[in-house]
């Protein structure tokens, strides 16, 4: 196993700059000057992302910077003793000790071990004092390697609670089984998780527990860290009167908690404040009326029904119609699909014959009366098969979103009543705004209705047949009787507008399209623009190809972030990461396929870069297919469906144009708008060598 840290790996009392983007970067240069890392930038802008997401700073004057990186060859340690200090985000003030941990992106568990034993080590007054008084970086080596020694001492001579897991040296059950005294002590579990899982995972695991220890309670720790993780004793849980999460990701295996009180917080609070877990856990389990991990059921929708009660009105909103048209999009997607290839197959005329020759005709039987731009009498018939099921399939687009929007409120009793609300949306004329209005009356008056108090008789037939026939009583007849027609009037002067849109107000329209594309990269502005094509897409036709026009600007401007980034990993590659270079080259299947999320890494990463620079070509991108007409009569795909696309050429010309000006935007952004470091690591050299 090699070395983790050496001398060359330690600078004492070093200036590495005022802020942590430059101790990182300087740190980030000392480990590849050593040979430890293939590049620079990539460590660096990978630690940058981790630090970004929670602070490392922690009490006592101590950071740890961490991270998983394609860039490093083996497992690191680089430690800086700083002079001045830097604020990394800790409640007791800036640090002065630096610990950066730099692990290769699949190190083994072994290292990980030794990596999470000297985070652990750093929440031990004596062993940091070390630290601070050590004269060389000999010294400070010795201290790091005897601390990751496999010597455990105890922190007292009594019997202290453990913390186990991916580092654990304990039996999960030894605690459960030991004999209780006469006054009970308190049980308590808990599980402590960060995204990376090297640092703050242990280092929340050690604090709760030395705190436990000096409250007098019995405390279990299950660590899921990067390594194999030991899972608690079911007969440990059983006993635990509480359960704490500090976490910042899911817990893993929750369910074996349910029905314990629980205290839940980030991570980072196990390690700034575990005493007051620790207190907040043993009132829990004295309060009856404690927040309890949910069981996995009835009992975890209706905490998920409290949580949305506290939501504020426009988060509900966005949450129930994103619902709907998260439901409704496979209906769309499978059904256009299925139209285009009718057109592919039986011509523009299809709509026309196609009842008519499914009706009259089939396999054994082909029609001899079809569109002339059909491949042939079997081109007519497998057309008509493909664009009929398609229809069939587009005209669930309504009722589907109506019904998963009232599902969205009232659960799986609102979804008959949203149906039904959906329909009579469609029969009314009323389209996709009819469908939105009898989503949300359907799930309003399921959710209402599913509130009475009735007497438990009554109860079993209240899901299955009360609520849907009230439901679409009130939902459906709401429409039918006032709300339809109105709604009706003012879909068709949409439609009419839409259709009439030409020259450079569907310029602009294509603008506004591509920016909400790329704004967000899959989040709620992209998917509002997404919906709206969407909704469309079944009013369009050969006479009013307009809502297809918007089809082909959403699609293709989603297509230029993921094309965009792949193109400036290869135009500048010393601007991104090594992580980043290979989500670039999946990035250019991504973009290929419409996957607007194919460039989220780098957005993650870089927001202030990539999302502007991506939104420019977007927008470009967005003119252009709104300038030269061009159409999509599939909701999905790519280029995949390009038989799907009317002027495909014009469609790949757009995007490459979009594509280009955001990849040469977000290379210039990066190259020229930075912001340098104060201090490089050359200026401390004078410094280290001095110590």
């Amino acid at each position: 196993m090699t070395t983790l840290i050496n001398d060359d790996l330690v600078l004492l009392d070093a200036n590495l700059g005022t802020d942590t983007t430059s101790v990182i970067r300087n740190l980030a240069e000392l480990i590849a000057k050593t040979g430890r890392a293939a590049e620079v930038e990539g460590l660096f802008a990978d630690a940058l992302a981790r630090e970004q997401k929670t602070a490392t700073g922690v009490p006592g004057g101590i950071a740890i910077p961490h991270c998983r990186s394609e860039a490093v060859l083996e497992p690191t340690l680089a430690m800086a003793r700083l002079n001045p200090a830097v604020d990394f985000g800790a409640k007791d003030g800036p640090a002065d000790i630096i610990f950066f941990i730099a692990a290769p992106a699949g190190a083994d568990n072994e290292h990980l071990k030794l990596l999470s034993k000297l985070a652990r080590s750093l929440i031990k007054k004596d062993f940091t004092a070390a630290l601070r008084a050590a004269k060389s970086p000999a010294e400070i080596v010795a201290l790091v390697e005897g601390a990751l020694a496999d010597k455990p001492k105890a922190a007292t001579p009594t019997p202290a609670p453990v913390a186990q897991g991916a580092a654990g040296s304990t039996d999960p059950g030894a605690a459960g089984a030991a004999a209780a005294p006469a006054t009970r002590q308190k049980r308590l579990v808990a599980v402590t998780a960060c995204p990376t899982g090297i640092a703050h995972t242990y280092m929340a695991a050690d604090s709760l527990v030395l705190a436990a220890q000096e409250a007098g309670v019995d405390l279990q720790v299950e660590t899921q860290g990067s390594g194999a993780v030991t899972p608690l004793d079911p007969a440990v849980i059983a006993a635990a009167d509480a359960v704490i999460f500090a976490v910042d990701v899911d817990v893993r295996g929750k369910e074996r908690f349910a029905g314990k009180p629980l205290v839940s917080s980030p991570v980072k609070r196990g390690i700034d404040e575990p005493a007051k877990m620790i207190q907040e856990a043993i009132a829990a389990s004295d309060n009856p009326n404690a927040h309890r991990v949910p069981h996995f059921g009835a009992e975890e929708n209706a905490e998920n029904r409290a949580e949305a009660s506290s939501e504020s009105l426009g988060s509900k909103v966005k949450k129930v119609l994103l619902t709907g048209v998260s439901y409704m999009i496979p209906f769309v997607a499978g059904g256009g699909l299925l139209i285009a290839l009718g057109f592919l197959l039986g011509g523009f005329q299809i709509p026309d014959f196609a009842d008519k020759i499914l009706t009259g005709n089939s396999l054994a039987n082909l029609p001899t009366d079809y569109p002339e731009q059909a491949l042939g009498p079997v081109g007519a018939y497998l057309g008509a098969v493909a664009f009929k099921i398609g229809s069939l399939s587009m005209a669930f687009l309504v009722p589907a979103l109506a019904g998963y929007i009232a599902f969205g409120i009232a659960d799986r009793p609102g979804i008959a009543p949203g149906f039904t609300a959906g329909s009579v949306a469609v029969f009314m004329g009323a389209g996709f705004l009819g469908g939105l209005v009898g989503g949300i009356l359907a799930g309003l008056a399921a959710y209402w209705i599913g509130s009475w108090k009735v007497p438990r008789w009554l109860r079993g037939l209240m899901p299955v047949v009360i609520i849907p026939l009230l439901g679409s009583i009130i939902a459906s007849g709401a429409m039918l009787l006032f709300l339809g027609s109105p709604i009706a009037s003012l879909s068709e002067g949409l439609n009419s507008w839409l259709t009439g849109m030409t020259g450079t107000s569907a310029v602009v329209l294509g603008i506004i399209l591509g920016l909400m594309m790329c704004f967000d990269l899959g989040g709620p502005v992209n998917k509002v623009a997404y919906a709206f094509a969407v909704a469309g897409l079944g009013a369009g036709s050969i006479a009013a190809q307009a809502p297809w026009e918007i089809m082909a600007t959403v699609m293709a401007a989603g297509m230029v972030p993921p094309f965009a980034m792949a193109l400036a990993t290869v135009l500048d590659k010393k601007r991104f990461s090594l992580a980043e270079r290979e989500n670039g080259k999946a990035a250019w299947l991504l973009g290929a396929s419409f996957i607007s999320e194919g460039a989220i890494p780098f957005a993650a990463a870089d927001p202030l870069r990539v999302i502007p620079a991506s939104m420019l070509g977007g927008a470009v991108t967005g003119a252009m297919t709104m300038a030269f007409h061009v159409t999509s009569q599939a909701p999905h795909g790519g280029f995949f469906v390009f038989f799907a696309i009317g002027n495909l050429a014009m469609f790949a010309v757009s995007i490459l144009v979009g594509t280009v000006i955001a990849a040469l935007a977000v290379v210039a952004l990066k190259r020229w708008a930075v912001r340098k470091p104060v201090d490089t690591l050359a200026a401390t050299q004078p410094a280290t060598q001095a110590a």
